[in-house]
This record gives C-alpha cells, structure tokens and sequence, in this order.
C-alpha cells in the first residue's frame, strides 16, 4: 500500500511540473578546460563543481559551514576519476545536469558516471557502469598538506582580510588512507590564534566573551571516501592551477563494469576528534541502512521542489526562464544548510585564478574575496527574498538560524558600548554577530565610540537587519508559519533603535525627540552612500514597515504591553523625506545628508524592499519621478551584481526598463554554465546577481500588497509563459500567459481569485 501511495504522489508532482523543465537541462558534448568550465551539483547542503578534463572526472566538494581558524570557508577537497580505458575522449562525450532528479551524468564509449547527493543526509553519491572491463582509480587531493602562512591579498579570503602584527596561518587538514577508505578532516585548534579570540579581544568584548556564541572553537569539517572493491594503492603529488597538492588513491582490485564511490560528511562542534569521528560513522552507516530509498527520496525531494514554483517563458527570451531555473537550483543544493548561502560564491567557487576581471588571483580554490564566515546583510538579502514567492519556505532557515544565533552577542554589544537594550547588528558581520575586525578598523582615534565601524562606508549602518525581520515575518503571512522563535528577536532589534536613538539624543542635546514627538534618526546611514544622514529613508520605512507588520500579527504573538510599547514606537517615526527635482515630487535619502560614498540608490528603498509605493499604492507618481529624475538613482543605473534597478523598474510598472534590465540581468554569464554570473562587485559565481534577477523577474509577473495580488504589472506583451507563485495568506497562483493575456489562471484556494487584478495592457481589471 505505501509503495502505492509513493508511486501516485510521484505520478502527481511529474504531472504538475512542466515538460519543459528537462528542456533547461545543461547538456555539453565537449570536455572542459579547467574548473572554471564545472557544472554545479548537490542537495542539502553541499555542493560539488563537475568537469571533466583530459578524460577524467574530477569534482570539489563544499559544504555549509566549514569555517577554519581564519573564518575563511574552506573547500573539503577535490575528487578525481580515472579509468583505464579513456571513454570520454570520443565524439559521443556527454555531461548532463538533469534539473529534474538533481544530479549530473556523464557517458560516452558505452561508460556512464552518474554523480548526486542525498538531500537527506550529508553523503555524495558517484556510480560507473561499463559496458566492459576497466580499472577505475579514484583519488581525494588535498592542498593543505601543511601549516602556510597566508599573505597579502590572500588574505581578503578570511576574516583578517589584511596583514597583522602575527602571521596568519592556515592549519593543515588531516588526511589517512586504509584498506578502501580515505579519511579527511580540518579540525580547529584551540590553542592557536583564531579570529574570535581576537575580535572579542580587539573590539573591547572581552569582559562577556564566556556568554558570547563561538562558531568556530572546536569546529572540525571533513569526511570518509568509501569504495568497496577498491583499495589504497599509493599517494603521489602534483599541481593544478599553481596549486601543490598531495593525492591518496584507490584503485579496483581488477577490471570492473561497475564501481560505487561514496563520500560522507561532516561538519560539528564536535569536543573532541573522536566524537567527531563517531558522528561520521553513524553518518556512514545510516547511508548504508537506506542506500535502497535513498535515490528515491532525493529525486522525489527534487521533483516536488520544481513542482511547488516554475517560471517557464517560450520563445526568444526562453534564456530568462532557463537561467532563472538554473540559479533556483544552485540555491536549492543548500536547502538544509546550517548556514546560509553565501553571496560570494556559494558552494560552487573555483579556482580563483579563472575568475574574471583585471586581477589576477593566483591562489588556492579556498580563496573568494569578502571572506568566508563574514556575511554582508545588503547582499545576502537578495539571495533570499526570491525564495518567498517561489515558495521555497524551508531554504529560509539557514539564513534566519543565522540571525537568531547571533542575537545574544548583538545585544551583548549593545550592553558593553552603551549601558542599554537591543541587539546591534552592524553591516559586515562574522557568523558570530560582531563587526568584520578590518572592518571596525584598528586604527581607529583614541576617543572613538568604540560600538561603532570606523568605516566611511559602514559607520551608523544597521538597520539592514531589518530585511531580515521582514521576511521572517513574510513567513507568517504566506504560509501561516508559527513565527513565535523570531518575536524575540524582531522585538530586540526594534528596542535597540528605540533606546540607542533616545541614548544618542540625549549626548546631542536636551531634548530626546523633535517637536512633534518624532526619533531624532541622527546620525544614521542611507545604505552604504548617504552617510551622516538625518532621518535616513531606509530607517524611516524599515521602522515604519516592521512595526506595522508586528502590530498585525494574530493576538498570539503579542500581548497588550508588547502591543502598546510598538504602538508608542510607530507614533514616534519620523515621515518618509522627500524633495523637488525639476519641479516635481521625488522621494530623498534622507532629510540631510554629509556626504554620499558609494553607488546605490536607498532613495527608492521604499519601493524595493519595503512596498511603500508601488502599482496600485498612493504615490505612484512621486516613486516614478525618484526613477527617473534623480541623478544618483540614473547615472548608477546598471544590471550588474547586486544592482537592483530592475526590480525597482519592476514594481513600479515600468516594463519597457524591466524588460531591457532583465534580459541584461539574466544574460548567459561569463562562464560555461550560464548561471555562474560575476565577479560583479563581489565574486563568482555572484550569487546576488542571481537573485537580484529572480526577485526582478517575479516582480514583473506578479506583485501583492496584502490581499490585493496583481499579474502582469510589469510583463512585456512578447512573452509567453506558464507560471506558478506563492502569495499571502497560503495563496498559490499559477497559470498561463499568451499575448499578454493571463488564461488557465488557477488560484488556490479559490476564494482568493477574487483578490487577484489583472494589469493587461493599458487595463487593471479584477
């Protein structure tokens, strides 16, 4: 009966997803080059780079949080595939990323690979079958053979980011080789220098370091290869893109026709290496207890997932459609990471030497610039707004664990700097919630506030965190999650703006509030550009929106003290600041500015990402004028990286720039998969990029303001599509669109396809 029940829910999700997903398939009949040509893999949380070079199959291994001593995110190592017969050197060569079942397979010369990973437990799967005999050899190569001191721009790879007094060290991994295993692993030390010692140490938190959270004490990272049928026959050594490394091989005891490779991982705390040990062992041994349902758990978990969400567009521009897909699933081989998915590369870096640009980067595939424990609210949220509409609920914890992780060492700041509440959470923050240490600035004066970033970029920058307090609280909205474990946490960052602002004002001068009763939002920080602003936009709507949207919550969540202290705070914020360009309205930065440092337009921050104004909502007109009359707003006008132009153009109903912004977005990156974009401002594959167009293009087919849902606000009349999105309230919305018309719409339930509004056209009808 359960074998039944397990057919039929298959039947029903391959029925519900569309046929032309398998179109988006990568398919290459060509080898690569250099792993700057790989094709991503994986599931769960870990991520592999697959090419095949000079007739052998070699892939990287990542996996979230595997962050050393440095908080550099280190790679677990690269495999490589030999076999005796060189199949792939023939015309018939294929390598295939199958998005349907999540894995990728190579053939030719009747030999076929087939690599995957569990989404349900940390272990990678590769399988060979031959039509006749052949040796197989595989090998792990490790580069960290030995304890290196990393110098000059190296170093921007980990939290130091620059040279110290003390040389910085990368501690050599552990690598041992019997019978037909290879075990693997970096553990780090205690008793060495470590970036959390000395954050803590550097930023004056010494005096609360045994309350603080420390990621890094006793993290350990690595694995097993298991082959049966093989066995270890040497080590040797070589290099690969000026890279030394040190290989540990096995080899099949005689010809074979088939050959399974397992690799198991494992990442912990763990408080000592055996324990770690024993963790990997009943890792290993739970894969060997479900290795018969293990395939058909992972491609059912694929299936569903291409089936809860789709963008599929025919024709011409059927490459915006692909690449979206393409992006979508990188972002799902994290889906149950205990870290969020980095900006900067997420789990499919390469060799730094192949990433593009004018400088060269000649080191090892562990080198991405902007670090790897260091996260930087203003990009990761592009990464992760998408996943709301395409429903992808689950892949938002990691980044949300992120934050609530981090809570007590943000509130620690808050109590040692200042004497008051909240949680302070500046921009360029290390997994454990304190300012990147290069960042904060050593050389810093004498008398200077010591809570805050000498950064003339970053300085007064923390009201990005509430981003993140809105797409916890999308949750809620959208699929009626309970949301109680993140009350705590939104309340702690709204009481530190409450209390930090009034402590600010009080050092300024008499009075604590303006004379309408309003926070003096001074100084503060328009994005990272309007620096020593005065009621900064993006504070203004952050505090406005969150506390509208805490005040809504169901009765559950809040009791009436709770409700009455953000009631009092909501009468407290300030208006949105606005000013006249050519005579006509636009929303400013700020109400006063010093100076402006970078290239980003906050002025519109209250059309993306706080839906303040946009189609359908009160001045439409005046986010319009902001688009198209401000000079800041129009020279920085771009698609590059995490540039967010065409999602601004997108809400505010301006297709024809949508359109053009993101065929520019979702153009064929660099590289030979189309979705490895970048380096952008960051690094490739430029995973803000990506998500920057997704969020852009779900906005150009479907846009909510509470119940109200519109279709085709922004959508170009030539593209004919077939779609299905999330909205508020467990809504589902999915259906066609030919010539600029919506039809076989299907709204679940159905009782709210009387909130949907079609915009056809010059039309917005119901």
């Amino acid at each position: 009966m359960s074998f039944l029940l397990s057919f039929s829910f298959l039947y029903i999700i391959s029925f519900a997803q569309p046929k032309e997903l398998s179109n988006y398939n990568v398919v290459w009949r060509a080898q690569s080059s250099s792993s700057s040509e790989s094709m991503p893999c994986g599931g769960g949380d870990i991520g592999l780079n697959v090419w095949v070079e000079n007739g052998d199959v070699l892939f990287y291994i990542s996996r979230s949080g595997t962050f050393d001593e440095n908080n550099q995110m280190l790679t677990l190592g690269r495999m490589r595939l030999h076999f005796s017969s060189d199949p792939f050197a023939g015309k018939d060569f294929k390598q295939e990323l199958k998005l349907v079942e999540g894995g990728v397979t190579i053939s030719g010369n009747n030999t076929e690979v087939n690599l995957w990973v569990d989404v349900f437990r940390p272990v990678v799967h590769v399988s060979v079958r031959s039509a006749k005999s052949v040796d197989v050899t595989t090998s792990y190569e490790n580069w960290r053979t030995s304890d290196r001191v990393i110098k000059g721009t190296e170093l921007r790879a980990n939290s130091y980011k620059a040279p110290q007094l003390f040389d910085v060290v990368m501690y050599k991994d552990e690598v041992q080789a019997l019978n037909n295993e290879i075990l693997f692993y970096h553990r780090n030390r205690n008793d060495k220098q470590n970036v959390f010692d000395y954050t803590v140490d550097k930023e004056g938190m010494g005096s609360v370091k045994d309350k603080m959270f420390n990621p890094l004490a006793d993290n350990t990272f690595g694995g097993v290869v298991k082959a049966k049928g093989m066995q270890f026959v040497k080590t040797d050594t070589g290099s690969y893109c000026n890279t030394s490394f040190t290989s540990w091989q096995l080899k099949t005891k005689s010809a074979v026709r088939s050959q399974q490779i397992e690799i198991a991982l494992n990442v912990s705390q763990a408080a000592t290496i055996d324990i770690w040990k024993n963790e990997l062992n009943n890792i290993v041994k739970d894969a060997a207890t479900n290795s018969s349902t293990a395939l058909q758990k992972t491609k059912a978990w694929w299936q569903q997932f291409w089936t809860r969400s789709y963008i599929v567009i025919e024709g011409k521009d059927s490459f915006i459609s692909r690449n979206y897909n393409l992006f979508r699933y990188m972002l799902g081989c994290n889906a149950y990471g205990k870290w969020p998915t980095k900006f900067n590369g997420g789990l499919f870096v390469f060799d730094p030497v192949f990433v593009k640009g004018n400088q060269p980067y000649p080191y090892s595939p562990d080198f991405r610039l902007w670090g790897g424990g260091t996260m930087t609210a203003q990009n990761q949220r592009l990464v992760y707004y998408p996943m709301i509409k395409s429903g992808d609920f689950d892949m938002l914890k990691p980044q949300f664990d992120f934050y609530l992780n981090a809570l007590r060492n943000a509130e620690l700041r808050s109590a040692v700097y200042w004497n008051h509440k909240g949680a302070c959470f500046t921009e360029q923050i290390e997994n454990f919630g304190l300012p990147n240490i290069f960042e904060y600035n050593l050389k810093r004066p004498a008398d200077y506030d010591a809570g805050l970033e000498y950064n003339a970029w970053l300085e007064y920058l923390w009201d990005t965190v509430f981003e993140f307090c809105q797409m916890m609280l999308e949750t809620e909205r959208y699929e009626s999650r309970d949301i109680k474990e993140y009350i705590p946490f939104i309340e702690s960052c709204l009481t530190f703006f409450d209390e930090h602002y009034q402590y600010m004002a009080k050092k300024l001068g008499a009075k604590v509030f303006n004379e309408r009763g309003e926070y003096i939002l001074y100084p503060g920080s328009a994005a990272e550009t309007y620096k020593g602003a005065y009621n900064s936009t993006t504070t203004v709507c952050a505090l406005k929106v969150i506390l509208e949207r805490m005040l809504a919550l169901p009765n559950q969540y809040l009791d009436t003290t709770q409700r009455s202290k953000w009631q009092k705070m909501l009468h407290r914020i300030p208006s949105i600041p606005l000013q006249t360009i050519g005579g006509k309205t636009t929303l400013a930065p700020a109400l006063v500015w010093a100076r402006v440092q970078n290239a980003e337009a906050p002025q519109l921050y209250p059309v993306f990402p706080w839906g303040i104004y946009g189609v359908g909502k009160p001045g439409l007109d005046t986010a319009i004028n902001t688009y198209q009359l401000d000079s800041q707003v129009t020279k920085t006008r771009s698609a590059v990286g995490w540039k967010q132009h065409n999602i601004f153009a997108a809400r505010l109903g301006l297709t024809d720039e949508a359109t053009i912004l993101t065929k520019e977005k979702f153009a064929d990156g660099p590289y030979r998969f189309p979705a490895f974009w970048g380096p952008g401002y960051d690094w490739s594959p430029d995973h803000n990029w990506g998500g920057s167009a997704m969020i852009g293009l779900q906005e150009m087919l479907m846009q909510v303001d509470d119940k109200k849902i519109y279709l085709l606000p922004a959508w170009p009349k030539e593209w004919n599509t077939k779609f299905k999105l999330h909205a508020p309230y467990n809504t589902i919305v999915e259906g066609e669109v030919k010539e600029g018309k919506v039809v076989n719409l299907v709204v679940t339930p159905a009782s709210r396809k009387a909130d949907v509004i079609l915009c056809e056209g010059e039309k917005t009808r119901r």
